[in-house]
């Protein structure tokens, strides 16, 4: 799949999620075989920018594959003008995000409830497309709820204004993220414009993309929460997609190198204080799947300083062989 001129590795993608994708994960998930990480979402608000997490999300420079940023806010020029300062710091894609449900960021006229809003969906698109010279994409859910699902206005009005790529989650505002992602929009969608088209909502495994990409009939497949702890999927999701047989997961051998290493990259991109508290629900999602995980959780998150994270994680893994 190709977004202006970049040509995606592959036709999987790691969702923006606020507080979980940024520096270090997006660079796992590269690595891992995803051909797009998003980064967090950031505010078109230039008052927040002098926020320690606000600083950290406006560094593009150093991460690896193709550096796509995510903005949000609901003023046309604010978000153009968001556009070109992330532009100016390394972003090769600005994605603008019409699908967070959050009530802070809805109150603001920001994230899906733009989707009540056309003609401003249409103006955002238009200002942001027209100042910077990077491709633009979109985020979008179906609709605001189930008697607005609009989502195919939506998509042709960002067609029709200059978005590269638009990524559809099967789920409208209201749902947020309960019950099941439903695909015939995103179908429909996909069937209403010729842009790239991208899946997002409840793939969780490799089968899962492959059904999803059959029955949409989309361009590619956006992971999200699936890839807590599980970075591993996209390359399974691709191995599956190349040769319609399951890889085998990982050993136990590379789970431990995986989150060790993560855990380190986290200390060293946040320091000490910030380091130890963001690799807490990392780690909590690595081990979800291992023996005696709930008890070495606890113990976990009791622990202050890295070397101790370290040394605990280096003694867990050492009793699982």
């Amino acid at each position: 799949m190709k977004i202006g001129s970049y040509s995606l590795a592959s036709n999987t993608m790691l969702a923006p999620m606020a507080g979980i994708t940024d520096q270090p994960f997006r660079q796992l998930c590269c690595q891992m075989g995803a051909g797009l990480a998003v980064s967090e979402m950031v505010s078109s608000n230039p008052k927040v920018w002098n926020t320690d997490k606000s600083k950290r999300r406006l560094v593009h420079s150093d991460q690896a594959g193709i550096r796509s940023v995510q903005i949000a806010g609901s003023d046309p020029q604010e978000l153009a003008f968001a556009a070109q300062i992330n532009v100016e710091n390394g972003a090769q894609i600005i994605d603008i995000n019409m699908g967070c449900p959050a009530k802070k960021v809805n109150k603001k006229l920001a994230g899906s409830a733009l989707l009540k809003e056309p003609a401003l969906v249409e103006q955002i698109v238009q200002s942001v497309v027209s100042k910077v010279a990077v491709p633009v994409t979109l985020k979008i859910r179906t609709g605001w709820c189930e008697n607005s699902r609009n989502g195919i206005e939506i998509a042709k009005i960002a067609e029709a204004n200059g978005i590269q790529s638009l990524v559809v989650h099967g789920r409208t505002r209201s749902d947020f993220y309960k019950g099941e992602a439903e695909y015939e929009t995103i179908r429909a969608i996909k069937k209403a414009v010729s842009i790239p088209v991208v899946a997002n909502g409840d793939i969780t495994s490799a089968e899962k993309a492959a059904q999803v990409l059959q029955y949409t009939g989309a361009d590619a497949i956006m992971v999200g929460r699936g890839a807590q702890g599980r970075p591993w999927i996209f390359r399974e999701i691709n191995y599956f997609l190349e040769t319609g047989q399951l890889l085998a997961s990982p050993s136990l051998e590379e789970i431990r190198s995986i989150v060790i290493e993560h855990v380190k990259e986290l200390h060293k991109f946040y320091g000490d204080f910030m380091g130890v508290r963001f690799a807490r629900k990392h780690v909590s999602w690595y081990l979800q799947t291992l023996a005696q995980e709930k008890q070495f959780r606890s113990i976990f998150n009791a622990l202050e300083s890295e070397q101790d994270q370290l040394e605990a994680l280096t003694r867990f893994f050492d009793n699982l062989n």
